[in-house]
């Protein structure tokens, strides 16, 4: 099909079809930006996870939240949530896994944002195509009656080269509306992916907060040592 045909049809579909274009270019930019915001986002995160559940490990809860607040990635909100949430129970954990979930149902709005606009014109855009189809068909009706009228045959090749150029709308419709539920089901299904993984990661950073050892630097035995502790010394005998 040429530039020429291109530049027909649209002046043909008119405004049913210029936004059935319009809204194929508003899918692509959306499946772009969602393309861009999402790579890399479980890589990222498991390399953060990763990081953190060794600093717990080892009972550093300063490093893991400094790498934490350093990375970029989406599992960090959820961690940060879970620190600040430990640090204002003064360390007894109540409420931690609240404030991770809490974090992860707002991470997952954000990571869905835009997607309602490809739901939207996968859902639309067919019967969008089907009004252009309808109105172009009653145009071509309207067309034979008034050749009639003037004393004309009534011939039928103008109304089905009326009726061809109709059927494009749908057509139209029809590959705008794949486009966009095909983006729509890829993003569904690779951020359900996500999120179950942002769970799991959620759910053992509880635990290992929880779990974690003691440090050192806090035991009983090291206060006993700090500076200005009177070191009892043996008497001498009678």
């Amino acid at each position: 099909m040429s530039i020429s045909d291109l530049l027909h049809y649209l002046r043909i579909g008119g405004f049913t079809l210029a936004f059935l274009l319009l809204a194929s270019v508003v899918a692509m930019g959306v499946a772009i930006e969602r393309l861009i915001a999402l790579w890399g986002v479980s890589e990222r995160s498991r390399a953060l996870g990763d990081t953190v559940h060794k600093h717990l490990l080892r009972g550093d809860i300063t490093a893991a939240r400094t790498a934490s607040e350093r990375s970029d990635a989406a599992v960090a909100d959820i961690f940060i949530a879970g620190f600040d949430r430990f640090e204002r129970t003064r360390g007894t954990c109540d409420g931690v896994d609240s404030a991770v979930e809490r974090e992860r149902a707002q991470l997952g709005l954000r990571l869905r944002r835009n997607l309602w606009l490809l739901a939207t014109i996968g859902s639309l855009t067919p019967f969008v195509g089907l009004f252009g189809t309808v109105a172009g068909i009653m145009r071509s009706f309207k067309d034979l009656g008034l050749d009639v009228s003037a004393g004309g045959t009534g011939g039928t090749g103008a109304v089905m080269t009326g009726i061809s150029e109709a059927l494009v709308a749908t057509a139209v419709g029809i590959l705008v509306a794949v486009q966009a539920m095909a983006f729509y089901n890829y993003f569904q299904a690779r951020l359900s992916r996500v999120l179950v993984e942002l769970r799991l990661m959620g759910d053992e950073f509880v635990e290992l907060l929880r779990e974690r050892p003691v440090n050192p630097a806090t035991t009983p035995a090291s206060t006993a040592a700090a500076p200005g502790a009177v070191e009892a010394r043996p008497q001498p005998e009678a």
